[in-house]
């Protein structure tokens, strides 16, 4: 984290990511999002967690549960903790009053979307520039599709009006989940009913999930240029 140290936008997303981790509260189960800006509530939470305070976490990607685990922090699964009382992650856009998300970005929205919909709390954090009137305005919508016949489903996806993208990795190969998935990012360009095109993405065969998260957001944490705001849905 320290690399990012003069990076203005870096330091609010800090300072909003320790607000949220603030909300842990001994004794709770907590899940631990992905991306950049769960990374640093995950490095507060561990320092709390080297002070002494107990909790325990489910981790939405491999790479948020090794650096859990490089803190100490204690994981769990569903099996023997079926219900989350705060779960705190990133997003990459969110819309003004529904507080409706679009997240995945990062690649791990299958699971991001577990683990939110298993909480009684879901806290976003973000930097004010992920705010929007509506979705799609700045990002596509990630789609987790299986690898096989994802030809089929994307073109049943570019039949609601997308423009696909297949999602690469840093190296230019095909980009794999952590449940061995594939991502279409999908350019709608602005949503004007992002319930609607949930609805209408979920009924494609081959679509597992989407990265549109409608009315799950409990707050959002945003960080801005004049201080941090909290924002409930409308």
């Amino acid at each position: 984290m320290s690399s990012q140290s003069g990076d203005p936008r870096a330091k609010l997303k800090r300072q909003a990511a320790i607000e949220a981790a603030s909300m842990v509260q001994e004794g709770m189960v907590v899940g631990l999002g992905s991306g950049s800006t769960s990374a640093y509530m995950i490095e507060e939470l561990g320092r709390r967690w080297a002070e002494g305070l107990r909790f325990c976490a489910i981790p939405t990607s491999e790479h948020s549960a090794e650096q859990a685990r490089a803190h100490g922090i204690k994981l769990v699964t569903f099996a023997s903790h079926p219900q989350i009382d705060i779960d705190i992650d990133g997003a990459d856009e969110v819309e003004l009053g529904t507080l409706n998300l679009i997240k995945g970005l990062g690649g791990a929205l299958f699971r991001e979307k577990i683990v939110a919909a298993a909480s009684r709390r879901f806290v976003v954090v973000v930097d004010e520039s992920k705010l929007v009137e509506h979705l799609g305005h700045h990002v596509p919508v990630p789609v987790e599709v299986t690898t096989f016949g994802w030809e089929s489903t994307a073109r049943q996806i570019e039949a609601l009006g997308a423009r696909i993208t297949q999602r690469l990795d840093r190296s230019g190969n095909l980009f794999v989940t952590d449940g061995g998935n594939m991502i279409l990012d999908c350019h709608f360009g602005t949503i004007t009913d992002s319930v609607a095109l949930s609805r209408r993405l979920r009924a494609i065969v081959g679509v597992i999930e989407t990265g549109l998260f409608i009315g799950r957001t409990s707050e959002v944490i945003v960080a801005a240029h004049d201080g941090l705001k909290h924002l409930e849905p409308s």
